[in-house]
Parts: C-alpha cells; sequence; structure tokens
C-alpha cells in the first residue's frame, strides 16, 4: 500500500500537475450537456483565494444558442470565452484596463447562422468580435478558390463548437485553473484534425496562457496552418500608443501598406477612411527561443504583451485598423506559422507546415495584462534585450502578391 501511494506521488510530481478536480461540461461522445452551470471558491471550501467559472447558454438573434464561460478572479481577470466558437477569447478585463475591442458585431454568434462562403469566402466577418481569435487549422489566410474549392477566409476552427469542454481547479494552492476544449477538424477525403486547446489561470494573477496540441488522426499526413489572432483597443490603444517586438525584420503585406512602413511602431488615433494596414515581421527570440510582442498606450503604463515560441510560430503579422470607434478601432498582433496570404501563397514560398499520421504539435502562448508603468518597463527592457544590436531590415517591397 505504501509502494503504490509513493508512485502515485512520484507521478503527480512527474507530470508537474497537482490533484485537481475536473467538471465535464459537454461531451459529444458521452452525449453530456451540463448547459448552465456554476462552481465559486467558496464551494469548493477555497479561502485564500476567490473566483467563480460560469457557463451561460445565450438566447436571441444570431447568438441563441452560443455558450460562454466567465472566469471571474476578485483582485485579478474575468476571461470570457466561448466554446461555441472554437474557444474563442471574447474579451480579458482587470486592473482598471481590459483586452479586446468593441467590434460592430455585438452578438457571440452562432456559427449556425454563419456561411463562411459568403461575400466571397469572408463570412467569417460576420463573427468577428473576439478578444483572441485561432485562425486556421485546416488552413489560414485570406480566401482563394483553389484544388477545386473555396478556402474561406482565416479558416473553420474559430467557428466551430468544440465536441468536449471540461473546467479543472486544482485543489492546493495556487488553485490554478484550466479549461479544456476540443476542435474537431474532420472532413470524409479530407483531413482529421483535432486541437485540445487549454486556457490555464492562477486567480488573481494578471496573466493566463494558452496550450493547444494540434493531432492528426488520419492515416495521411495533412498540412495545418495557424495565426493566433489577438486584438486589442481602448484604452491601450490610442494616439501615440506603441508597438514592440524584437525582429529582424518587417515588410507591408501589400502596396496599401507601403504608405505605413515608417510609422509602423506607433498608432493613430480613430481616424475615418483609414482602412486596414498590415505588417509581416520576422521575429527574433532569446536562447531558449521564446519571444515578446506588446502594445503599451502612449503614457506608458498600460500594455498588453504576448510571449510565444519562435519554434512553433516563427512568424508574427501586425494589423493596425485604427478606424472610427464604431467602425472597429483596433490592432492585432499575430504569432503563427505563417502569414496571412492565402494558403496557395504560403504553400508556394514553403510556409505551411504538415503532420504525419498519428503525430502532434504544441502551441503555447502566455498573454499578460500590463497595468502599471513599471510592468511596461520590464517588458520594454525584455523586448531590447532579444533585439540586441540586431538592425530591423525595413524592406518597403511586400514578400507576396494575392
Amino acid at each position: 500500500m505504501k509502494t503504490k501511494l509513493v508512485l502515485t506521488m512520484l507521478a503527480v510530481m512527474i507530470s508537474g500537475q497537482a490533484a485537481a478536480k475536473t467538471w465535464v461540461l459537454t461531451s459529444a461522445e458521452a452525449g453530456t450537456e451540463k448547459g448552465d452551470w456554476k462552481i465559486s471558491s467558496e464551494e469548493l471550501n477555497i479561502k485564500d483565494k476567490a473566483f467563480s467559472i460560469e457557463q451561460k447558454v445565450l438566447h436571441g438573434g444570431k447568438q441563441e444558442g452560443s455558450k460562454v464561460i466567465v472566469i471571474s478572479s476578485k483582485d485579478g481577470l474575468t476571461i470570457t470565452l466561448s466554446p461555441t466558437r472554437g474557444m474563442n477569447l471574447l474579451k480579458v478585463e482587470g486592473f482598471g484596463s481590459r483586452m479586446g475591442w468593441d467590434s460592430p458585431v455585438k452578438e457571440v454568434v452562432n456559427p449556425a447562422f454563419i456561411n463562411l462562403e459568403s461575400r466571397n469566402g469572408a463570412g467569417w466577418l460576420e463573427g468577428f468580435n473576439e478578444m483572441m481569435v485561432r485562425c486556421g487549422y485546416e488552413w489560414t489566410g485570406h480566401p482563394v478558390t483553389a484544388d477545386g474549392q473555396i478556402y474561406t477566409l482565416h479558416g473553420k476552427a474559430g467557428n466551430t463548437p468544440v465536441s468536449q469542454t471540461e473546467v479543472e481547479v486544482a485543489d492546493t494552492a495556487p488553485y490554478e485553473i484550466r479549461i479544456r476544449g476540443l476542435i474537431k477538424e474532420s472532413t470524409f477525403k479530407k483531413a482529421d484534425l483535432q486541437t485540445m486547446t487549454e486556457l490555464r489561470y492562477v486567480p488573481g494573477s494578471n496573466s493566463f496562457s494558452l496550450h493547444d496540441r494540434l493531432t492528426n488522426h488520419a492515416d495521411y499526413p495533412h498540412d495545418y496552418q495557424i495565426i493566433y489572432h489577438s486584438n486589442f483597443s481602448t484604452p491601450i490603444l490610442e494616439e501615440g500608443a506603441r508597438f514592440l517586438a524584437p525582429m529582424a525584420s518587417i515588410s507591408p503585406f501589400n502596396d496599401y501598406a507601403k504608405a505605413g512602413l515608417k510609422t509602423w511602431q506607433t498608432f493613430a488615433g480613430p481616424t475615418k477612411g483609414y482602412d486596414e494596414m498590415v505588417f509581416n515581421i520576422k521575429p527574433l527570440s532569446d536562447k531558449n527561443s521564446q519571444t515578446l510582442a506588446a502594445v503599451v498606450n502612449k503614457k506608458g503604463d498600460k500594455g498588453a504583451s504576448i510571449q510565444f515560441d519562435t519554434r512553433q510560430l516563427p512568424m508574427l503579422t501586425l494589423w493596425k485598423n485604427t478606424d472610427t470607434i464604431k467602425q472597429g478601432y483596433v490592432t492585432g498582433i499575430e504569432p503563427g506559422t505563417n502569414y496571412a496570404y492565402p494558403v496557395t501563397v504560403e504553400r508556394a514560398q514553403k510556409r505551411v507546415k504538415q503532420l504525419q499520421p498519428g503525430a502532434s504539435t504544441q502551441f503555447d502562448l502566455t498573454y499578460t495584462l500590463l497595468h502599471s508603468s513599471e510592468q511596461v518597463a520590464a517588458t520594454e527592457k525584455k523586448i531590447a534585450a532579444i533585439q540586441g544590436d540586431t538592425k530591423i531590415d525595413e524592406n518597403a517591397t511586400p514578400i507576396a502578391k494575392e
């Protein structure tokens, strides 16, 4: 009996994860659906942290039947994500600031009401309002018709209801919360890609992380792409706000963006008729392949950063959409395996990756809501250290044409 106990303790130590309570909210395989559901630190008899986790089923309009999960942490972050929309993060709020933006799309649109092939393959825009949306995994980028099919804007993962949703809370301090969701992109004769997404959050902290594992369940190799389209607006984004990232090079996505190359690091205030400018970045990383990208306000006391691994996500896209507030005043920091060109362009330029049968790959990112001048300064220092003496190549020629 003693030997068995020791082996169990060793297994926990090796996994690096404390014992936890787990709730399955949705399981397509088991026919489980809990609908409205809630658990709190008080119910779990946790005295030194105050938090709750709640799933709500929405009603009315095009959000009928959509589900959201809200993690509320006293003195920390409130994180809202949607199992109906590929575990996309809708918004993150706390410390007098937020990650996210104000889209003209106000509802959490159920994918059942979206035709991805409408608007010449840009129907994805009819539900776009998230702080973070996964663009992928079967394909991503701008729409194109090729190989006898329409590759719609930014793929299907962000408009796929998950087949499994689990909530886990560690039994011991710091009571880490984990929310998992299984995205299946399975099509007869085409693909069987499955992604187990996982969000981890320690109550009270100003950061959270994503740990997504993509597996090819088919008997044949299959291409994959992913862009973590992460969006930020006021109060961080404003006239004079800055984008920070260590990089080897930056270039405009297209001819329109050439005009903004010399001012890529700063942002305008809300500007009618601005349209959007996109820039392709080759990020630099430290000796552990970690890098950091951030947007900070003009004063330098608010911001948001994303840490990621360039072995997993070697490309970075900057999306500047400083249009009017009502139209959507927003910027995107987008780590990815590729840029946002159509899949045909990315294949031709050899940026499309492939998974062998049964193989998996991992994506790990950490998001931090910066809420003091000290935190912003520390982030700037880290980015400057990675940049070092490397001079940024500002190339005015787009690397590809759509």
